[in-house]
């Protein structure tokens, strides 16, 4: 029976990747990500996998982003009891990451229950917890790039550097058959070419099958260096000063808390910007930094992180009354905090303590996914909800998209040219619909349309000799492809709150509140004697 590959996530969406290719009765997984976005999407961290971990042989990671990373305690918990092959860096990075997520998850969960519980509705568990998360680490066997590793009787792997993050990794894979084994490349983040700590992305060529991410696909930034982008950085930081305000930098915790802490030090040191406190609100980006400085020799820039390191305007936050104290600090001063898309962590108590200031900028430096937080302060909210609260918008909110750790759609094209031939099919994946299309339209000069494939979620392939084919007996998606990577019921009702309350304050007198809150009720009397629709 030929190959089967099924795409359980990162189907016309950024998050959640997990593929699972069956070989022969064997099952590999290749990530196993949490879903990030709406409501509607997270909740698929909370679902049953559509898999029995139990039968998973292996999986493969491409590298230590939670959105590839993120289910795996949960993977462990519900039944897998193979080996986890990924390279060292991601070993280490991994070791602090997904215990991280894990408190995470704990601490939400409880805040969560306490808000049920106050409306009469049952507690919820957490996704995974710290020891779900210590036994998965148990789990790790690291390889060099350019390794092979056997997977399976007749299926082996071998990583390669795929300039995206400390330790990430594209995937080659080896299918014996007879004759010449069939060979499939997934991409998993391809990182751009002018990163300050990473080299340019490799892999091979000659390949049957390609999975290549889509991030940016509908995007070209300018061409970017070291010294661009920091002067972009610099425009921004000094476009934000206020002498009783505060520039917020939401960011992912690894790598790109790093960049960003390296080009700041390194403007400061140049005066190209005055002394201003680096305030770094995520104890995972301390011990990120940690693993960054033990490694610091191999990464391109590491001198100018350890430099970074060094200075004395960079301060970390360890405690929660630490970070708790960062509301009474005075004068302009810079937090870089997690997480980057705004979902979670210590950044969403800092907005709630600033987004209503004038005084005060948002930068936002990193892919904001359709759903959350970061993605409607980069559309222009003028509220949002956090934790239960509405916030007015009142502060600057910016992009500054060089720090992004996906190629564009030119290195993805050019990425793509450099694995030709491709016998047979390219699956674009790790995108949302927008940003597929276009790539699809950028990789059809040299790639036949018939063989760019767009899967949805659980959708799967036979990989044959002449080409993928859908799988007729495959089972429905758990949620359908409308819903995937765009804004939910949830979205539509907290905008509809902040919307009541704007119309409220903006009333004129007591009776015209009167009067809205009124026909409101009206609305919802008329909706309760209808029925169910």
């Amino acid at each position: 029976m030929a190959p089967r590959l099924t795409f359980h996530g990162a189907a016309r969406a950024v998050t959640g990747s997990c593929f699972r290719l069956e070989v022969g009765g064997a099952e590999i997984l290749f990530d196993c990500g949490l879903f990030q976005g709406s409501k509607t999407e997270k909740a698929l961290n909370y679902r049953p996998f559509p898999f029995a971990p139990a039968r998973i042989a292996a999986v493969v990671l491409s590298h230590a982003h939670i959105d590839h990373s993120g289910l795996l305690p949960k993977l462990v918990r519900d039944g897998f009891a193979g080996p986890i092959h990924a390279t060292p860096a991601t070993i280490d990075l991994a070791g602090v990451m997904l215990p991280d997520s894990a408190h995470i998850q704990e601490i939400e969960v409880e805040q969560l229950n306490r808000r049920r519980a106050r409306h009469g509705e049952r507690a919820v568990e957490p996704i995974y917890t710290g020891a779900d998360a210590q036994a998965c680490l148990k789990r790790f066997v690291a390889h060099a790039y350019g390794e092979w590793f056997d997977l399976a009787p007749g299926l082996r792997a071998r990583f390669w550097n795929a300039g995206h993050l400390l330790g990430s990794a594209s995937i080659e894979v080896e299918v014996a058959e007879e004759g010449a084994p069939l060979r499939l490349l997934l991409s998993a983040d391809i990182g751009p070419e002018a990163k300050l700590l990473q080299p340019e992305p490799e892999g091979p060529s000659g390949i049957d099958y390609l999975l290549c991410e889509s991030t940016y696909g509908d995007r070209v930034r300018p061409p970017t260096t070291d010294e661009s982008r920091r002067a972009a950085l610099r425009d921004e930081v000094r476009a934000a000063i206020h002498p009783n305000g505060a520039l917020l930098i939401p960011s992912f915790a690894v790598e790109r808390a790093q960049e960003l802490i390296a080009d700041l030090a390194a403007l400061m040191a140049t005066d190209a910007l005055p002394e201003i406190p680096i305030y770094v609100d995520s104890p995972l980006a301390a011990r990120a930094t940690q693993v960054f400085a033990r490694h610091a020799s191999a990464l391109e820039g590491g001198a100018a992180l350890r430099r970074a390191l060094a200075s004395r305007h960079l301060h970390f936050t360890q405690t929660a009354e630490q970070s708790m104290a960062l509301d009474r600090v005075h004068g302009f001063h810079i937090v870089i905090a997690a997480s980057g898309m705004c979902e979670a962590g210590r950044i969403r108590h800092r907005l709630k303590n600033w987004l209503w200031r004038d005084e005060a900028t948002v930068l936002l430096v990193g892919f904001q996914a359709a759903g959350t937080l970061g993605r409607l302060l980069q559309d222009g909210a003028p509220s949002v909800r956090i934790q239960g609260e509405s916030f007015e918008v009142r502060a600057r909110i910016r992009t500054l998209d060089l720090y992004s750790g996906h190629a564009d759609a030119g290195e993805l094209v050019a990425w793509v040219r450099a694995r030709l031939p491709i016998a047979r099919d390219v699956f674009l994946v790790h995108g949302e619909e927008p940003a597929i299309e276009a790539l699809a339209g950028r990789l059809s000069p040299f790639v036949d349309p018939g063989r760019i494939v767009l899967p949805v979620l659980d959708e799967g392939f036979e990989l044959t000799h002449a080409g993928a084919r859908r799988l007729a007996e495959a089972p429905a998606p758990r949620i359908r492809p409308e819903q995937v990577a765009r804004l939910d019921w949830h979205n539509d009702v907290s905008r509809l709150f902040l919307d009541i309350n704007a119309a409220l304050a903006a009333a004129a007198d007591e009776r015209s509140r009167n009067v809205l809150v009124r026909r409101l009720r009206r609305v919802l009397d008329e909706e309760a004697q209808a029925g169910p629709h």
